[in-house]
């Protein structure tokens, strides 16, 4: 398949690519000193996928996703201020300090909200593009998940049920090698993740790491077939997280993976690798943008307030 080079595609992904690697590297800088009030799980090195997606989505679709959700919340278009201030639980965060990393929420961008338990956002994903097919709704629905949900039951009853009644979504399953510290090919039987999909009659597909622009283009042609009503569709897109399963550090010292294997990916770094196919000034541009947008969403986030301790009952059951 031919991938244009040339089109503005390679400068878009870069930029959303790059926003995100700066504010989680950010992230780790600030969490040492407690002004974030929640667990972060970082997404360094796995944002290619999230900023693929999201290239080819309409503010109207609506994306599901995990407790790994920066990526996918700053690439749908979330408010990269709120996201921050709803990370130092400020009451003019996302949502009103009330979520924190794990549970990212914007609605009206379609950011349907983040799940810190594994594979519960798929059957609300498929009920959501049950809803849309219903009222008869252009939009459609993209559902991220880890590898790991593939072995609970939840996927296999909502992938069956979408393909039953050919609604409109996308499964992205990240396939990052680990849920936690267990290696896939520790816990995987059977033919792969691609072939459990496939086995319910969804067209699905792997999607390797490495050159953004190829994984862009082939996301695109999953999302132009669930347009077209041909019912769901399963990507298993390949990627590497570098950091630890949760938290900002490292974790080389629990053995769980090789160092070689880590430094390979990250020498082969997506977003380097993206950054060298544009022109310098081009990139560099993007650079100090991006930087200024970072800087100035932490000084917003530091300078708001907390919630009142009156809000502590406010939404949490619907009036």
């Amino acid at each position: 398949m031919e991938v244009p080079r040339n089109d503005g595609t390679a400068e878009r992904l870069y930029r959303t690519m790059y926003v995100i690697r700066r504010v989680e590297e950010e992230i780790i800088r600030l969490y040492p000193s407690d002004k974030i009030k929640s667990p972060v799980h970082l997404s360094i090195g796995q944002e290619a996928v999230s900023a693929a997606v999201c290239a080819h989505l309409d503010r109207s679709d609506y994306v599901f996703g995990t407790y790994r959700g920066h990526a996918l919340y700053l690439a749908k278009g979330g408010d990269l201020p709120r996201m921050m201030a709803e990370l130092y639980g400020k009451s003019h965060g996302a949502a009103r300090g009330k979520a924190g990393s794990m549970h990212l929420v914007d609605v009206d961008i379609g950011m349907m909200g983040t799940s810190a338990i594994v594979a519960t956002g798929i059957s609300n994903a498929v009920g959501a593009a049950l809803a849309l097919k219903m009222r008869k709704s252009t939009a459609m629905v993209a559902c991220f998940f880890g590898e790991g949900a593939v072995d609970e039951g939840a996927f296999h009853e909502s992938i069956n049920f979408a393909s039953l009644k050919r609604l409109p979504i996308l499964f992205i399953c990240e396939n990052n090698h680990y849920a936690i510290y267990s290696h896939v090919n520790d816990r995987l039987a059977g033919p792969g993740l691609v072939e459990r999909a496939r086995s319910y009659g969804v067209t699905a597909d792997r999607v390797e790491d490495g050159d953004v622009l190829a994984c862009h283009a082939s996301i695109g042609l999953a999302i132009d077939s669930v347009r077209r009503g041909e019912g769901p569709r399963f990507l298993e897109c390949m990627t590497y997280r570098w950091r630890d399963h949760v938290g900002p550090g490292e974790d080389r010292q629990y053995r769980y993976r090789p160092d070689a294997e880590l430094d390979l990916k990250i020498k082969n770094d997506n977003l380097a690798a993206l950054g060298r196919l544009l022109p310098s000034d081009v990139k560099h541009r993007i650079e100090v943008e991006e930087e200024a947008r970072v800087a100035a969403a932490i000084d917003w986030a530091e300078k708001g307030e907390f919630p009142a301790a009156s809000e502590i009952k406010d939404y949490v059951f619907a009036d």
